[in-house]
């Protein structure tokens, strides 16, 4: 875990990316390493999802550098953004982004197919995946036959398939009832604890505690702590008392 996976140095960005929009994120630097389990927390318009936009390379900072195994994130154009994601980012989101008139496995083997991987070998992948993750037997079914909580295990499994060192999660129990919910943050302490690096932006503390060793808390776009996830309920506790929130 010694090694840096994510670096932010100084990074400000502006809603509407001009120099009189209102700003999203003001002078954030951070690091998240190897095998790393972080949740960014916030209330909304703290500039979660701008950070994680920035680290997905959806999105550019306007000054300062975002780099992530070992690429320059913020200096990539349209294309080498594309190839960057495809090879070193797996993204899951709140409402699955699933293809509702393919199969569960085709789904599973879109971003294979995307990247060029051989027929044979992405097959096996996509097979090794559902089965891992528990819905083997779903592996012809559409999502819309399928729960919530396995469809985002679905999400999850295309977000793996061609190996991200990165997986980024926007909300990923937002939209699922407590009991899936609680499945879906078992399934990404389950990763963790395999080696996978993990990023979560979430508004839910409990999700939070349970999947993740390391809390960043923004407000007002700048890092206002950043602890073990263990001591986030105390001080969430003490800024609400304190009327920070």
């Amino acid at each position: 875990m010694s090694t840096p996976l994510i670096e932010l140095c100084d990074v400000n960005r502006r809603y509407d990316g001009s120099p009189e929009g209102p700003p999203a994120l003001r002078e954030v630097s951070l690091t998240v390493r190897r095998g790393e389990a972080v949740a960014i927390l916030g209330p909304s318009g703290s500039g979660k999802s701008t950070l994680l936009n920035l680290i997905a390379g959806l999105d550019r900072p306007d000054a300062g550098t975002v780099t992530v195994d070992g690429v320059r994130v913020d200096g990539l154009g349209e294309a080498a953004s594309a190839r960057y994601r495809r090879s070193r980012i797996g993204m899951v989101f709140q409402f699955f982004n699933l293809l509702d008139d393919l199969t569960v496995t085709d789904n599973v083997l879109l971003p294979a197919q995307l990247a060029g991987m051989a027929r044979g070998e992405a097959g096996r992948r996509a097979a090794e995946l559902l089965e891992t993750l528990g819905i083997d037997r779903h592996a012809q079914a559409y999502p819309g036959r399928l729960s919530g909580g396995e469809r985002q295990r679905v999400a999850v499994a295309r977000a793996l398939m061609n190996r991200p060192p990165l997986l980024l999660a926007d909300e990923p129990t937002g939209a699922l009832d407590t009991a899936s919910g609680e499945d879906v943050s078992r399934l990404l302490a389950d990763l963790n604890a395999d080696g996978q690096t993990i990023v979560v932006v979430t508004h839910d503390l409990a999700l939070a505690q349970s999947c993740t060793r390391r809390t960043i808390r923004l407000r007002d776009g700048r890092v206002v702590a950043d602890r073990a996830t263990g001591d986030v309920g105390g001080s969430v506790a003490a800024e609400a008392a304190e009327g920070v929130r």
